[in-house]
């Protein structure tokens, strides 16, 4: 039976009888369709025997549960934890000091990559999860029992995924490549603050020139503090499109604006003085590096031979392939190679990766050479 949480004085009371243990299971039920923060409806608590539902919103003080979770004696169990990240760092000012991803787990061991809850579980246990609530409206109240008991199994087997993938990777010695793991998850967490670098998402963006690269980096930055003070998603304020095609074109007034398809006559009226005052006063910015164009023939060549004995590895040392290197670092390779200027990413060539990918990368390379 869950307990529903509800208040200050229930949640004090709750979080003192979490904090008797060393790890918590925790997951989280959100919205987020229409805004550009997530709207916490739900926190899910369980400490392997008991589990509590805490309904967010009628709830004023959160400062127990931040304690407790930020506390180095208590280790916080998530499936997939980067949502779950964001959402509580964001609503409650929460950042737990130390986790155990599931998800991120089952990958080191080689149970799978990026593993679905319900998967894994049903991998592991043999049981098929009910997940049609996955959608439903998590901030309407009641909650139906059919949300209730998907809330509750969402934590329901964490402390048994735990417990056995622990095991599994002292089992493979892989307990320093997991600790690494989460470090960089959590690491990124934060990260995924910072706007400034959100341009270089924009698809397209590689043809642009200087001056509208500059312009489209100003009109992205000038987008994202729009969104985060009206808490609508980016693409309600203006969508990626449009940023590109007034980068493109670089209008000097409203009627050569009003010529940009998809730019609406609200949002024209709304920012046009804003956006055309924005092109005004750019300058094209030399410090800002061209962004990557496709591969060549080639790169594409090095890329694929790259990829290729990455999977004879990963196959050879049970690690799958995707933990050792992703297609974004292994084009970016490709290029500086090709180009005569390479350097290994950071992620590669130190921590655990580093005895598997800079040896190979230096043979396919280099012909042996040491990277």
């Amino acid at each position: 039976m869950a307990q529903w949480i509800d208040s200050d004085d229930l949640l004090n009371h709750a979080v003192n009888m979490m904090g008797k243990g060393s790890t918590l299971a925790v997951d989280t039920e959100f919205i987020r369709t229409n805004t550009f923060y997530p709207k916490l409806a739900l926190i899910q608590i369980s400490d392997g025997n008991e589990f509590w539902l805490v309904d967010v919103p009628a709830i004023n003080n959160f400062s127990s549960l931040k304690q407790l979770l930020e506390s180095h004696n208590i280790t916080t169990i998530f499936h997939a934890c980067a949502e779950d990240l964001e959402v509580l760092e964001h609503a409650l000012n929460i950042v737990p000091s130390n986790i155990f991803d599931t998800q991120i787990a089952a990958g080191i061991v080689n149970r799978g990559f990026s593993m679905g809850y319900a998967r894994l579980v049903e991998q592991v246990f043999d049981l098929e999860l009910d997940k049609h609530a996955t959608r439903s409206d998590w901030l309407a109240r009641p909650l139906t029992e059919q949300q209730v008991a998907y809330a509750k199994e969402d934590v329901a087997y964490l402390h048994k995924l735990y417990d056995l993938l622990s095991g599994e990777l002292v089992d493979q010695e892989r307990g320093e490549w997991f600790i690494e793991e989460c470090a960089a998850a959590l690491e990124a967490a934060s990260a995924r603050k910072e706007s400034d670098d959100y341009f270089r998402r924009v698809k397209g963006a590689w043809r642009l020139n200087k001056q509208s690269l500059t312009v489209l980096k100003c009109l992205c930055q000038w987008r994202e503090e729009k969104a985060r003070l009206k808490d609508r998603p980016r693409g309600h304020v203006v969508k990626d499109t449009v940023l590109l095609e007034i980068s493109k074109r670089l209008p000097l007034s409203i009627r050569q604006l009003s010529d940009i398809g998809d730019l609406h006559s609200g949002q024209i009226r709304r920012y046009g003085t804003e956006i055309i005052d924005l092109i005004e006063s750019t300058d094209a910015d030399s410090s800002i590096a061209s962004l990557p164009k496709p591969l060549n023939s080639v790169q594409n060549d090095l890329f694929k031979a790259m990829r290729s004995n990455l999977n004879l590895v990963a196959e050879a040392e049970k690690i799958p392939k995707e933990f050792l290197a992703n297609k974004k670092e292994l084009e970016a390779i490709a290029r500086m190679s090709v180009e005569g200027c390479f350097k290994l990413p950071h992620r590669l060539s130190h921590g655990w990766r580093a005895k598997f990918v800079k040896p190979l990368l230096a043979r396919v390379i280099n012909s042996g050479d040491e990277i």
